[in-house]
């Protein structure tokens, strides 16, 4: 018996149980989170204009990040013309109908604050998502495709939790404990769940990549990472708006740089553990300073503000 004989069998049973977590996943996920009933969400708002001063620009962007999930699902059926069944059915039957209820709520919590919309792309796909999509049928190829959506999704639900736990917190300082127990708590409780699946599936999937489609993960991540919900120069600005609001960047490099490590803490141990020094990767960091220096830039101001000195 070669050594080939004992090592490939191993391998197999492995990828099955990484597989069958996966599942069991997904089956708790749907079966303990189902979609938020719309019944149980008390809209009472104390001070709605204060809530929408500090918070009306979170609120319509996460709004409209939320509601997009619906195209996102277009985008994946496109991007991942053959993809394991475990990923349909958490992105079709389990993150897409939390999400697009996460929108709905949020959407109608927005407008009876008085918060102006920010109008979401339900249908348009890129370009070069659908140029990925047909590449998806070369060898190799829809495997990367599959690393950068869980790479995605891995920065996308992080941030996601950061905010949320910031809101909610927001929130309870206003005294809206209404929607924040009913809105806000409910959401961010369901964001979790996400980001470990997302989590699980890069760690079994990266495990499993070559070295060449490892090096191109690497590479085409660094040039497309953006911002959360970010696919244009206004959206980028707006979420330096949000970030400003949640007191993200407020307090300069240093505070930013924090929260860039968290966002990209996972997808750094993935991927560039093997890089010594390194704490985040800086495409992370980079966006994200972009984003608030935007956000400065619209209001004629620079970033981050200059400190005062003593006289």
């Amino acid at each position: 018996m070669s050594l080939s004989d004992i090592t490939v069998p191993r391998r197999r049973s492995r990828r099955r149980r990484e597989d069958s977590k996966l599942v069991d996943h997904v089956d708790r996920l749907g079966e303990e989170h189902p979609p938020i009933p719309l019944e149980s969400v008390d809209y009472t708002m104390k001070r709605p204009r204060l809530l929408a001063e500090r918070f009306g620009s979170v609120l319509a962007y996460m709004t409209r990040v939320e509601l997009e999930v619906e195209r996102n699902v277009l985008e994946l059926n496109i991007l991942l013309p053959d993809p394991p069944e475990v990923d349909r059915r958490f992105y079709a039957d389990v993150w897409m109908p939390q999400e697009t209820r996460h929108g709905l709520i949020l959407d109608q919590m927005q407008e009876l604050a008085g918060i102006e919309a920010h109008e979401p792309n339900l249908t348009d796909v890129d370009f070069r998502l659908k140029l990925l999509g047909a590449l998806g049928k070369v060898p190799g190829v829809q495997d990367i495709s599959r690393m950068l959506y869980y790479l995605t999704g891995l920065a996308t639900e992080r941030s996601a939790v950061l905010a949320y736990n910031k809101l909610h917190s927001g929130l309870l300082e206003l005294g809206e404990r209404a929607i924040a127990a009913t809105v806000v708590a409910p959401i961010k409780r369901q964001e979790p769940g996400h980001f470990a699946y997302y989590q699980m599936a890069a760690q079994e999937l990266w495990g499993q990549l070559s070295g060449w489609q490892r090096w191109l993960t690497r590479g085409l991540r660094k040039r497309t990472f953006d911002v959360v919900g970010a696919y244009n120069k206004l959206q980028r600005t707006q979420f330096g708006d949000v970030m400003h609001a949640l007191d993200i960047s407020r307090g300069g490099e240093d505070d930013l740089r924090e929260y860039a490590q968290k966002v990209g803490r996972a997808e750094y141990e993935l991927m560039f553990a093997h890089r010594r020094g390194l704490r985040v990767p800086d495409y992370v960091f980079k966006a994200l300073r972009r984003s608030a220096e935007l956000a400065a830039e619209r209001k004629g101001e620079a970033w981050p503000a200059a400190e005062r000195t003593g006289s």
